[in-house]
């Protein structure tokens, strides 16, 4: 392994300088003044050439795209053929129709290649689009003060129930309502509603929006209020049941009890 060069100190323990330059002294004893406004050159020089070999290759591989899938053996004797034949042989011998299936085919098979591919890198974004999502909605929702200030259920079991309603588009969580269509906002006409509003106007056409309100009198959103052991959450029989799938297990996962 090469040493690195070590500078050449005096017995003052000052750096030996000769013509204005340090004096290094390499792993085999050679000693030679160090130039760095040559090296600093050399090294700038350098960097153009790298620079100018990487965009013509960035422009060669740019143009070469457009011949990206083709095999030039069938190319060269696709071209052979027509060379060969002009329209009129091709059509009295009934080989248009032919000729048309075969690059079809042939196309048909490069773009099943492309796509298979790329399939894994296709599927790797969208699996950490989903989890992005996913981890934006639910960050929403566990930040919601709507939540926090109206609704007697925590904020699991209110995502559990309404995230179907809600997706990521541009960086922010917009809602919709049961026809499929964006909540707008009515405090600011025109533009889209914050998660906050939007939920408020999808619980206010919840069918168990009292179970779930705050100070509505029901023993808790659907997911109940406090009683039992422990002061656990409870609903009756009729109420789980008017749960969605999503927020029974959170209701259960949460400790939460049914009574008849």
């Amino acid at each position: 392994m090469t040493m690195p060069m070590k500078l050449k100190i005096d017995d003052q323990g000052h750096a030996v300088i000769e013509n204005g330059m340090p004096v290094y002294i390499h792993d085999d004893g050679r000693e030679s003044p160090f130039d760095a406004n040559a090296t600093v050159a050399k090294i700038t020089q350098l960097n153009a050439e790298a620079k100018t070999h990487r965009v013509a290759k960035e422009e060669a591989l740019e143009q070469l795209k457009v011949f990206e899938g083709l095999d030039p053996a069938a190319a060269r004797k696709a071209l052979e053929t027509f060379q060969n034949l002009d329209s009129k042989q091709l059509i009295d011998a009934g080989e248009v129709q032919r000729v048309k299936d075969e690059a079809k085919t042939a196309f048909q098979q490069q773009l099943e290649q492309v796509e298979a591919k790329y399939k894994p890198v296709v599927e790797e974004r969208d699996g950490l689009a989903d989890k992005l999502t996913d981890m934006t909605i639910g960050y929403a929702f566990s930040g919601s003060k709507f939540i926090a200030d109206n609704l007697a259920v925590p904020a699991p079991m209110v995502r559990a129930t309404f995230g179907s309603h809600f997706k990521v588009e541009d960086g922010r969580v917009v809602g919709y309502d049961a026809n499929g269509q964006r909540i707008f906002s009515r405090q600011n006409p025109g533009e889209i509603a914050d998660l906050d509003e939007a939920l408020s106007t999808i619980v206010a056409s919840y069918p168990f929006r009292d179970q779930i309100v705050k100070g509505s009198g029901a023993s808790g959103g659907g997911a109940g209020g406090s009683g039992g052991a422990g002061g656990a959450k409870t609903a009756n029989r009729q109420q789980f049941e008017g749960m969605d799938p999503n927020a029974q297990r959170a209701f259960l996962k949460d400790g939460g009890k049914v009574t008849d």
